[in-house]
């Protein structure tokens, strides 16, 4: 079956947070039974998702988020807790939350205003930062929302990091991991 292929603007997370989430996530995972676990090389912060995208249109895009972007400075964030999107009973998303950052709430504004100016249609709810951990609450008992702060490794011990790289991502939904950079803004 063949898969259209979607692309997104996301924020890099380092490496070393990506392995640490991954480590700590997986000390915890028993508890929280979601179906599917987020592969580590793909957790990122997501700014702008196009979708699918005709090679002039994305090629647009490119153009004016990496010029919108020459001037921008990175910026510290931090993870600090879990949470989860959906049902509170079955949650769809599980995600780690991040530091309440004007800086990433700006970055996300201008990303989005280059891609719509691109063309792109984009989503209008106001924007939630956050990483995708997991998918689709699978135990057989309903979710414990107490979980969340009981279980949290990121509670106690934020995970800091700097914001300074800015990646357009393609989406190979058969692969793992499926997200791979196609274009890399390094932020000063």
């Amino acid at each position: 079956m063949s898969h259209q292929t979607h692309y997104f603007w996301a924020v890099k997370l380092p490496d070393a947070i990506k392995q640490t989430i991954h480590d700590e996530l997986n000390n915890v995972q028993p508890i929280f039974q979601f179906q599917r676990w987020v592969h580590r090389d793909d957790y990122h912060i997501t700014l702008a998702f196009l979708g699918a995208a005709d090679s002039q249109r994305l090629q647009t895009a490119i153009n004016l988020v990496v010029n919108a972007l020459k001037e921008e400075k990175s910026f510290p964030l931090q993870i600090v807790g879990l949470n989860i999107f959906g049902n509170n009973k079955a949650p769809r998303i599980f995600w780690g939350a991040v530091s309440e950052e004007e800086r990433l709430y700006e970055l996300q504004a201008t990303v989005h205003r280059k891609c719509l100016e691109s063309g792109f249609t984009l989503e209008s709810r106001p924007y939630h930062p956050h990483i995708t951990i997991a998918r689709k609450w699978c135990a057989q008992e309903e979710f414990n929302p107490q979980i969340l702060t009981k279980h949290n490794p990121f509670q106690e011990r934020h995970l800091h990091f700097t914001v300074n790289e800015i990646v357009l991502y393609k989406t190979n939904i058969d692969k793992t991991p499926k997200y791979e950079p196609i274009v890399c803004c390094s932020l000063q």
